[in-house]
């Protein structure tokens, strides 16, 4: 490190540590902070005791309603929980009549964390829904009641709960031969009781997400409360902050408790309306569980019993091709886009994913071969398109290497640091004469960057590799551990990943091949700077180890893979380019450009109109310097 890159340094640490003195608060500012966390405490103190003592008054009139054989709902607030069971080869589905709501959804051929056969998307008290009616008199919940069950079929309930003699609430589900849920809500003959002036319905739905990966942290950032807005488009609540009660303002179709590979969604016919209440709280690693979801609605219900109010609910499998079929096994005729919950990425990677990963991937799992050598393949045919433009790019970078001494011979007398400029002058005034384009060099990492970032998004969220092992990977996944131990490591966790140091040492080896380059083509005081640039270049894969020792061994085997084929194909690019030769092609351009000018074109037209100008600049200050 020479002088110059030391106070350089010195100066950005002192910038940096002014820069957080002159953002710290003040004391008044503190005072305040402080006082507003104070009203915040408080107000959060009186919300829970106003709610306690609420839910003390409702427990204390359900009680009596109990006992009381004219309180509305008097004989379905007694009874016994039982449960019913709809099935098909897709889903296992227990309700509860209870609440007359699903209580555990199993779903079937997903082997879970622990090997089980299917997969236990929530069960039990990890899961609830509520929906609460308006009456003249207060409200009612379905939560408190117990439903009679009728017309039950493998795939078919009714639950009926009793108002008063002719008075019911109805709840009907109809279960497809896939993964959605048909719901109707319906009152018949409850006019004289709901209140006719509400003709909406709140649901409040609540979920603690399980945890169904072998990777806690890797899995919990892709588990997000998402929902798609009725204009069109997705979002969703932060994957790593605490969200609680975050109000949305538009209209929505559907919400969903997503994790990585699954999804409970549920859809409103109508829309869910404005302001609804979306609510996600990380869990702790070891808990189990990823978040804690709740999504508080409202959406259409007709008091009269005319129009009965209609869900849709998915359990199932975050499968892209899976999610455009749902479309049409709703039956509401909407454009729900449930594919969003498969994310691809920002637009630029998710039209590369959307229109050339998902068809490639389509059609190579349809070989039913497997999933690791379908990222191998994956990676060949990319390199195979891209390789036109490697290949120029490469002999660009050739060229600007034969030309050195040429560049050195040009500009040995400008070493002075006041010369810089002259110096980068007479570079590019010799590129131009010899047809060399110096930023081409750069176009390897341009074509490589955005499908880098493109299967960043894709491979994480692909379910096909879920389960799948390839040589010593048992699941493609997750991570790899090769060394496990009990307790969690500052940056490491508790595990070392054997494909992640295999992506780390082949960015390692491409990146030596990278600098090996770049310097061969250096002159001057640049390969005296390449020396900082490449110790950068070094600490990149150890910033990568701890970035990418939780992600999923899929994603670092592709980019392994992906990077010693980079690596191979520039050595077999450097081998076979005869350096003489191509400098003789070089010198050939050169003599004909001074014979005709005219045949200069592109980027290295464009550098010698620069030179023109630059130096007709210099000659014009330096007569009004004279004068």
């Amino acid at each position: 490190m020479n002088k110059n890159n030391l106070i350089g340094f010195i100066l950005i640490g002192l910038v940096l540590i002014g820069f957080s003195l002159w953002n710290r608060p003040s004391e008044e500012e503190l005072a305040k902070q402080q006082q507003k966390e104070l009203i915040e405490k408080k107000n959060k103190e009186e919300q829970t005791k106003a709610k306690t003592k609420a839910d003390a008054a409702r427990a204390e009139a359900l009680q009596q309603a109990t006992t009381d054989t004219s309180a509305l709902f008097h004989k379905a607030l007694i009874g016994e929980a039982k449960p019913i069971v709809l099935k098909n080869s897709k889903l296992t589905l227990q309700l509860n009549t209870k609440g007359g709501v699903v209580d555990k959804v199993l779903i079937n051929n997903f082997t879970d964390r622990n090997g089980h056969k299917d997969l236990t998307l929530f069960q039990g008290k990890d899961q609830s829904l509520n929906y609460t009616f308006a009456t003249k008199d207060g409200y009612v919940s379905t939560a408190d009641l117990f439903f009679t069950p009728s017309e039950v079929t493998d795939t078919t309930v009714t639950f009926t709960a009793e108002a008063a003699a002719g008075k019911t609430l109805t709840i009907k589900y109809v279960l497809d031969n896939e993964y959605m849920l048909h719901t109707s809500i319906s009152a018949t003959g409850m006019g004289g009781i709901l209140n006719p002036s509400v003709n909406t319905v709140d649901i409040n739905w609540q979920e603690r997400c399980a945890q169904q990966e072998k990777g806690f942290t890797f899995e919990n950032r892709y588990a997000s409360l998402t929902y798609h807005k009725t204009e069109g488009g997705t979002d969703y609540l932060s994957e790593s902050s605490e969200k609680i009660d975050e109000v949305i303002e538009d209209k929505i179709d559907w919400v969903a408790f997503k994790n990585q590979f699954f999804s409970a969604v549920m859809i409103a016919k109508t829309d869910f309306g404005t302001n609804a209440t979306l609510t996600s709280i990380p869990q702790e690693k070891g808990s189990g569980y990823l978040k804690q979801y709740q999504a508080k609605l409202k959406t259409a219900f007709d008091p009269t019993g005319a129009q009965p109010t209609q869900l849709d609910f998915y359990y199932g499998p975050n499968d892209f091709r899976l999610l455009q079929k749902m479309e049409s096994k709703s039956h509401f005729g909407k454009d729900l886009e449930l594919e969003r919950l498969v994310y691809l990425g920002w637009p630029l990677f998710r039209i590369i994913n959307r229109w050339f990963t998902l068809y490639v991937f389509d059609w190579l799992t349809g070989l039913n071969i497997n999933m690791g050598v379908v990222l191998i393949l994956i990676t060949l045919l990319l390199k195979f398109i891209t390789f036109p433009l490697v290949k120029k790019s490469y002999l660009s970078s050739a060229k600007m290497r034969v030309l050195k001494p040429k560049l050195e011979e040009a500009t040995k007398e400008f070493n002075k640091p006041e010369d810089q400029m002259k110096k980068q002058q007479a570079m590019m005034s010799e590129y131009a004469k010899y047809g060399v384009s110096p930023l081409s060099g750069c176009l390897p990492m341009l074509i490589q960057m955005p499908i880098w970032i493109a299967m960043f998004n894709f491979v994480p969220n692909a379910i096909q590799l879920r389960g799948e092992s390839f040589l010593w990977i048992k699941d493609l996944s997750t991570y790899d551990p090769v060394l496990e131990w009990g307790h969690n490591i500052w940056l490491i966790g508790d595990h070392l990943s054997l494909t992640c140091i295999l992506f780390c040492l082949s960015n390692v080896l491409y990146s030596v091949m990278t600098m090996r380059q770049q310097r061969d083509q250096m002159v001057g005081q640049q390969a005296e700077q390449m020396k900082m640039m490449q110790w950068m270049m070094y600490l990149m894969p150890v910033m990568f180890f701890f970035m990418f020792n939780d992600y999923s061994s899929g994603l670092n085997f592709y980019y392994f893979v992906s990077l010693f084929f980079s690596a191979a194909i520039m050595w077999f690019l450097r081998k076979t380019t005869n350096d003489e030769k191509l400098l003789s092609t070089l010198e050939a351009n050169y003599k004909e450009a001074q014979n005709n000018p005219q045949k200069l074109k592109g980027l290295s037209a464009r550098l010698q109109a620069m030179q023109q100008q630059q130096q007709e600049l210099q000659r014009k200050r330096e007569q009004l310097g004279k004068k």
